[in-house]
């Protein structure tokens, strides 16, 4: 095979770093593009923040301001030098009259300074470090244990038992393996199962129970014994679990002897317990959600806007752009040079970022404007690809656009892939939003009677009388999606 030289025309993209730090950007959430534009403005000395531009204004102003009134005030210096003494021995006298003899300056007076601590003044003190992290209901459990009078060998076992409990609150470990685990001839299985009695009785209330069972009667027997039905509620929690958990209601009654009004308000004592404790404490620390855009009405019409606090507002400073001379080729005006570039590219990537964002918001408005008129239930169904061809975009960027970025409007604070649903069709050959089903299903079954709660079935027979084609499956998908335990689940006694 001989080697030969060949001429081909050809057309093909190139993704160049400009365009590359542009789509970079655009998929950016409004947290990670501050902390995104806080490291370009500390590497960048081109760019510089409005803010610190209108700062160093204000204080050029203050500046010739107070070299005004050095002049005014060395005339009337003089003059003022005995009025001033005066007013120190009346502000003297009269600070001591406030101030009690037996008592310090910060009993009457607040003091605004943080404590200094050892590492360094009090001007360099982080005000955020104060801030106390997410409580785990492993950290609770162990800050009541350190204050639980256990003796070295509870504390151990205890220790154990704790790091067997889920995030339910549920105790998961078995006793045994716990026993054989602490490699303590003098532990036996009575001390473990002891301090996991007195574990039990840590706050939340159910915490370190082996079941559901266990878990609703030790919050019984935590209630005040002059509770009304209180002890018919542990009664039947401890024989007649079984069709407490199969909402036999005739079952219960012949056995408890009871009749309808008194099994409602033992029923009514045993909805108030948690039957997952763990949940009460916190896990993880609360995430705060930005929005990028704000919607409003006005004069009947819906207004889409940038959140101005999140759009960064950066300009190039004028006082190193004007050091730049064309004709020098030093490393020094090269390097001025080559920043200049890169921050006139990067203002245009975030002027770019902001169009486009609000482009695609205004149009995802316009689409669902039945959403924000009439709620979920008026939710059209809506794709990527319908705004990619309304706006003239790639469904890529639409993509981009849609991901971690919220939108502030009268209805909540939800995210831009929140209007973008499948499609059901109707009877009349229209269609119908996956999102209008799921909020038709959880009206249905907010309404329905409880004692004879609704099958997938007959919700499906009642969608499809007012039009909507779907079936029995789709039905318990979308259910399931929403979290609504079954039919069976949901029956209650009262």
């Amino acid at each position: 095979m001989k080697q030969a030289l060949q001429l081909r025309l050809g057309q093909h993209l190139t993704m160049t770093p400009q365009l590359q730090q542009a789509i970079r950007l655009l998929q950016l959430s409004a947290l990670d593009l501050s902390q995104e534009v806080q490291e370009v403005l500390e590497t960048n000395p081109m760019l510089e923040g409005e803010e610190e531009f209108s700062t160093q204004l204000q204080k050029e102003g203050d500046a010739q301001e107070a070299g005004e009134q050095t002049r005014e005030s060395k005339e009337v210096e003089g003059s003022n030098d005995i009025n001033n003494e005066r007013e120190i021995q009346t502000d003297s006298s009269q600070l001591t009259e406030d101030l009690p003899v037996d008592s310090e300056w910060t009993d009457v007076y607040d003091s605004y300074l943080p404590p200094a601590s050892s590492g360094g003044d009090a001007a360099d003190h982080d005000y955020l470090v104060q801030r106390s992290g997410a409580v785990t209901l492993h950290d609770h459990l162990v800050w009541q244990m350190t204050l639980t009078p256990f003796t070295e060998q509870d504390i151990v076992i205890a220790t154990t038992l704790i790091d067997s409990i889920d995030e339910d609150g549920y105790f998961k470990g078995d006793l045994q393996d716990i026993l054989s685990s602490l490699n303590d001839e003098e532990a036996t299985l009575e001390d473990i199962e002891a301090v996991l009695h007195r574990i039990q009785a840590f706050d939340p209330p159910g915490v370190g129970a082996q079941g559901a069972q266990d878990c609703l009667l030790i919050q019984l027997r935590q209630l005040a014994e002059e509770t009304p039905y209180r002890d018919q509620a542990i009664k039947l929690c401890r024989d007649h679990f079984n069709l407490l958990s199969a909402q036999d209601q005739n079952q219960i009654i012949r056995r408890m002897k009871v009749d309808q009004q008194e099994l409602a308000a033992i029923m009514q004592l045993i909805r108030t317990l948690n039957p997952h404790p763990g949940t009460a404490i916190a896990k993880s620390e609360p995430e705060y959600v930005i929005p990028d855009v704000f919607v409003s009405k006005r004069n009947n019409r819906w207004v889409v806007e940038l959140n101005g606090e999140v759009t960064p507002k950066l300009r190039v400073n004028n006082d190193y752009a004007s050091l730049i001379r064309r004709a020098d080729q030093s490393d020094d005006n090269t390097f001025l040079k080559n920043h200049l570039q890169e921050a006139r590219w990067f203002i245009k990537s975030l002027m770019s970022r902001n169009e486009t964002i609000l482009r695609v918001a205004s149009k995802i408005v316009e689409y669902q404007r039945g959403f924000f008129e009439h709620g979920e239930e008026a939710m059209k169904p809506l794709v990527l690809r319908d705004i990619a061809e309304a706006l003239e975009m790639h469904e890529s960027t639409i993509s981009r656009v849609t991901t971690q970025k919220y939108m502030h409007t009268p209805r909540g604070t939800l995210e831009f892939k929140y209007f973008f649903s499948s499609h059901v069709n109707t009877s009349a050959g229209g269609e119908c939003s996956s999102t209008a089903i799921r909020a038709l299903i959880k009206k249905l079954i907010a309404a329905e009677n409880t004692s004879k709660p609704l099958s997938d079935n007959k919700i499906a027979a009642i969608l499809s009388e007012q039009g909507i084609k779907v079936a029995r499956r789709t039905v318990a998908k979308y259910r399931e999606s929403m979290s609504i335990p079954p039919s069976n689940e949901r029956k209650r006694l009262m």
